[in-house]
């Protein structure tokens, strides 16, 4: 018998039992579906057996890690049901997943084939077929070699691709019902896990929909968020013409000298973008307040400044404006639901004070601008006046830029509100996109170690709390953007893991935060690596690296 500890209470099992039915059999109380685990500490999949004692964490879809596996299970059941519908097809077709939307993925077909209503609601049913039938989803591993030839043999030339840069010369396939495929990250152990989806056709493609973490048996109605989308197909279509759609041949071109091109390529195209943003906001003289929102570690400090060097070029003044100079002072910082003070809450903002101010410079007044002490906790005048002519314009940086509280007296013809944020154009293959989120985490581990001094472990802790801020001070008003500015560099991972991994590394196992780093070594894994030394100054990247011209 093996004594297994779930929530502080000691069960007993015989030797030989797999997680899947010690989990199911505890979860049966509460109805959850058991998707993934913990077991002494470290990450496993459900279809294993304990070999000894030891305490064990049921991990469902409101988890991270449970939530992260139900997407990636998702996708190899849409990729199965598509083989079903298309196997009277001489040639086989699959599906490309390109990137996140909202709580789903936006997929089309790799021969750009559209598919119809009709299709979908066909493709569905073969989906919900599968879910009824609980198929078991295998894991086995297999010589790195053999996967390439299996893959291109299948067609999966990415895939191929991607491989060739694996030092491992073992890697794991999944099996769902004859059909094998290679994924980052475990899987659940099988398809009657995955009830609840839905498919909506959306442009040239469709949308798998899946539910938010916070409601696991709900599936929303899709909503197309327009403007996100046409920034992330641009996104796309950069990454189309530089030839580096997926990881493999980013490494490709690093592995053929071309690393100095790439950067140069993805500067010029990200310069050319903000030149045009420049001359949309000088367009018309009534602009004054730009107003720049994005989430953590989009590089809002960074593009401000180069966005003012286009500004200062077509003959305006531009005068940056930090939001956070408007905190409250610590003692009147409002309290999150868990009691702690929310630094994350526009109710942590001096509304009136900044609206009384900016309607003054429009006035044509001089105002005392605050700074904000973060030592102390307080804010402070220091001095900091500021005076608007004619040519002058404020360019306004903070997370709650796009929400119409903080300048609700301004006139809207005075606004121009941008919205940014790291959209990854990069796809580790062609049905796992490299996830945004993954991308700003790795940054702000690089970038709060240099300038903060704050370890990775720490960085990680905090993440979970940055990004329930972000879903609800930032996200929702990200449509409400006169425009969207898309801050990934298509070649930073290879830059930023030389700085990230030793942080990684240095997570102990044990600690609540090992199985995250685990994880984002293994992606970092995927990624040669570029010297920063062929990085330029002004490059978004530097504000995470160091080197800036600005100061960031």
């Amino acid at each position: 018998m093996l004594k297994i500890t779930i929530n502080g209470e000691e069960l007993e099992y015989l030797e030989g039992v797999s997680f899947l039915q010690i989990a199911r059999t505890y979860l049966d109380k509460k109805g959850d579906d058991p998707i993934m685990g913990i077991f002494n500490g470290r990450l496993i999949e459900l279809n294993k057996s304990p070999k000894t004692d030891g305490e064990f964490e049921i991990l469902t879809y409101g988890d991270v890690s449970g939530y992260r596996a139900y997407r990636r299970s998702a996708v190899l059941l849409l990729q199965k049901a598509l083989d079903i519908f298309f196997k009277n097809e001489e040639i086989r077709t699959d599906v490309e997943v390109m990137h996140s939307l909202g709580p789903g993925y936006y997929c089309r077909m790799e021969d750009r084939r559209e598919l119809s209503e009709d299709d979908l609601l066909k493709i569905k049913e073969i989906m919900r077929d599968m879910v009824e039938k609980n198929i078991p989803i295998n894991k086995y591993s297999v010589k790195t070699r053999d996967a390439r030839v299996m893959f291109r043999e299948q067609g999966m030339y990415d895939k191929d691709r991607l491989l060739r840069y694996r030092s491992a010369s073992n890697i794991n396939i999944y099996e769902l019902d004859g059909l094998k495929d290679y994924f980052y990250g475990y899987m659940v152990p099988s398809t009657g896990c995955l009830k609840y989806f839905d498919l909506f056709k959306y442009d040239e493609g469709f949308v798998l929909q899946l539910p938010e973490r916070t409601e696991p048996t709900v599936v929303p109605p899709f909503e197309p968020a327009n403007k996100l989308f046409n920034v992330l197909k641009l996104a796309n279509e950069w990454s189309e013409k530089m030839e580096i759609p997926t990881v493999g041949a980013l490494n490709d071109a690093i592995a053929h000298g071309r690393a100095g091109e790439i950067i140069l390529m993805q500067e010029a195209l990200m310069e050319a973008r903000i030149a045009e943003l420049a001359k949309e906001i000088a367009s018309n003289p009534e602009r004054k307040f730009v107003m720049i929102a994005g989430p953590s570690s989009s590089g809002k400090t960074t593009f401000s400044h180069r966005l003012s060097t286009q500004l200062s070029a077509l003959g305006l003044h531009p005068h940056p404006l930090a939001l956070d100079n408007y905190y409250l002072d610590r003692e009147f910082m409002p309290l999150d639901e868990f009691g702690e003070k929310d630094f994350e809450s526009i109710e942590g903002l001096n509304i009136e004070l900044f609206n009384e101010n900016m309607r003054d410079l429009l006035a044509g007044k001089t105002v005392e601008i605050p700074t904000f002490n973060f030592v102390l906790g307080k804010s402070e005048y220091r001095g900091n006046t500021m005076h608007m002519d004619e040519n002058d314009i404020l360019v306004i940086e903070g997370i709650h830029g796009l929400n119409d509280r903080m300048s609700e007296s301004l006139p809207n013809e005075s606004k121009y509100k941008i919205y940014i944020s790291a959209l990854t154009q990069l796809s580790i293959d062609e049905h796992n996109p490299l996830s945004t989120t993954d991308n700003r985490l790795i940054r702000r581990i690089v970038r709060d170690s240099r300038t903060r001094g704050t370890i990775a472990k720490d960085t990680i802790a905090m993440w979970a709390s940055v990004r329930r801020g972000e879903n609800k001070n930032i996200f929702p008003f990200q449509e409400k953007a006169d425009a969207m500015f898309n801050s990934a560099l298509i070649y930073e991972m290879s830059v930023l893991k030389l700085y990230a991994v030793p942080e990684l590394y240095a997570i102990e196992p044990g600690c609540p935060e090992y199985a995250e780093a685990k994880r984002l070594l293994k992606f970092l894994e995927y990624f040669l690596p570029i010297p920063p030394e062929l990085i330029v100054q002004n490059s978004l990247v530097r504000e995470f690296i160091g080197g800036s011209c600005f100061k960031v």
